[in-house]
């Protein structure tokens, strides 16, 4: 099913003309915008140097301290009576970055997630449960609006209260539900232990965090739904600038609304199709906030071929975070790895947490990670045996010697946003 069949698919010349015409508008709006003059004449670089798709490379990066250093609203390229909504990201190492709307922007991202639900087989005949977190956080609102879109009946849960989500998803006949998958996770849990049954479900689309194949088993096995990736952040709008078809294999980024690159991380040079490395994005419809080259800091490739679904080529799922990454004793570990090798082990749960120390000038990372609730007997020479299992997974994934700690069931932290599961503490002061 396509929700607009002409965008969706277009491919070829008739998508590189569209995308040049949209990137040389964008680069020409962005110079509403002082920091933007100021890093161009930095560059050397006009919005007339733009005559095709390639001169992108002669445009400067946008990072992520840009916008901050921004705050509140000197990213905006439009008079702030244009503007008809804020959002803003946590803010969590420093001033938040500040996200502004124009109506048209509100009407494009709602398309875009009205793309989204539809490829996936969402209809007005669904009842939607969207359990993330409303108010200044994009989640929330960006999904909600898209929803009603496309018809579906929408019910705003948003975080919290778990058993009372189950009610709901029970109670109101729920057909699909957005959260994260941390939090999926943990619907799954307490329906375990309240013995609830989740019949109605048969969508799930989880988002906000990177996460792996084995956990979409989970899901989709605890659950009892088939499970969906989306992807974005609040610089391009909020979720579902990506997301993934049934075909389950990579993101599909609207490339008639965003042009995407891959470079190198380190050098950042443009890499080609098929290799990894970080995601940059230039939305090309952005009307409040341009974005000229943004790094996301996310990990990804291309892939090279075209999607058999007809809506041309896509992104492969997000494996991690470049500021996510810890580089432990010189080998690169992204978190979802760790997550991907325990749910592959039965009888541990899903919920861990590393934490990472330096400990006579060499870094050493501890893995604490429950035991399954129905494999945990308290037997020492059983724990001991399984110890040992998780510890030789480990090391055999990430070629990486850990210690692993099994802890009880229930006993670490659970999140109804996203999942926190690192604590490095190689830089702080005793």
């Amino acid at each position: 099913m396509f929700w607009n069949r002409e965008m969706e698919t277009i491919s070829g010349a008739d998508l590189e003309a569209l995308q040049l015409s949209r990137l040389k508008w964008t680069v020409h709006h962005s110079q509403n915008v002082d920091f933007y003059r100021r890093k161009f004449r930095d560059a050397g670089v006009t919005p007339d140097d733009i005559t095709i798709l390639a001169d992108v490379e002669k445009l400067p990066f946008t990072y992520k301290k840009e916008l901050r250093d921004a705050y509140p609203f000197g990213n905006i390229a439009v008079p702030m009576k244009q503007v008809v909504r804020i959002h803003t990201t946590s803010g969590t190492t420093g001033k938040p970055t500040v996200v502004s709307y124009t109506r048209q922007d509100l009407d494009n991202w709602s398309e875009l997630i009205a793309r989204n639900l539809t490829m996936i087989g969402l209809t007005d005949e669904d009842i939607f449960q969207n359990a993330v977190n409303y108010g200044l956080f994009t989640g929330g609102l960006g999904f909600h609006y898209g929803a009603e879109k496309i018809g579906a009946t929408v019910i705003p849960s948003a975080t919290g209260n778990t058993k009372r989500q189950i009610e709901m998803i029970q109670d109101f006949g729920v057909t699909a539900i957005h959260c994260t998958p941390s939090y999926g996770m943990h619907l799954a849990e307490v329906a375990e232990e309240m013995g609830a049954t989740l019949d109605t479900l048969r969508i799930g689309i989880f988002g906000a965090e990177p996460w792996s194949e084995n956990m979409r088993k989970e899901l989709e096995e605890r659950l009892g739904l088939e499970a969906f990736d989306s992807y974005g952040m609040s610089e391009m709008y909020g979720p579902g600038a990506g997301f993934e078809c049934p075909e389950h294999d990579g993101l599909h980024i609207w490339h008639d609304c965003y042009l995407a690159e891959i470079i190198d991380p380190i050098t950042g040079e443009r890499l080609p199709d098929g290799e990894k490395g970080e995601l940059v994005v230039t939305p090309l419809v952005k009307e409040a906030m341009p974005l000229i080259r943004y790094r996301t800091g996310d990990i990804t490739r291309i892939i090279p071929e075209d999607c058999p679904c007809g809506r041309g080529k896509k992104i492969a799922r997000i494996t991690g975070r470049a500021d996510d990454m810890l580089v432990i004793r010189g080998i690169n570990v992204f978190p979802s790895q760790i997550e991907h090798t325990l749910l592959s082990i039965p009888d541990v749960g899903d919920q861990f947490m590393v934490y990472v120390d330096r400990i006579n000038h060499l870094d050493e990372m501890t893995i604490e990670v429950e035991i399954n609730r129905k494999s945990f007997s308290g037997e020492l020479a059983d724990l001991a045996r399984l110890q040992k299992t998780v510890a030789g997974a480990i090391k055999e994934a990430l070629n990486l010697r850990t210690t692993v700690r099994l802890v009880e069931p229930g006993s670490l932290p659970r999140f109804e946003g996203k999942a926190r599961h690192v604590v490095d503490r190689r830089n702080e002061i005793w």
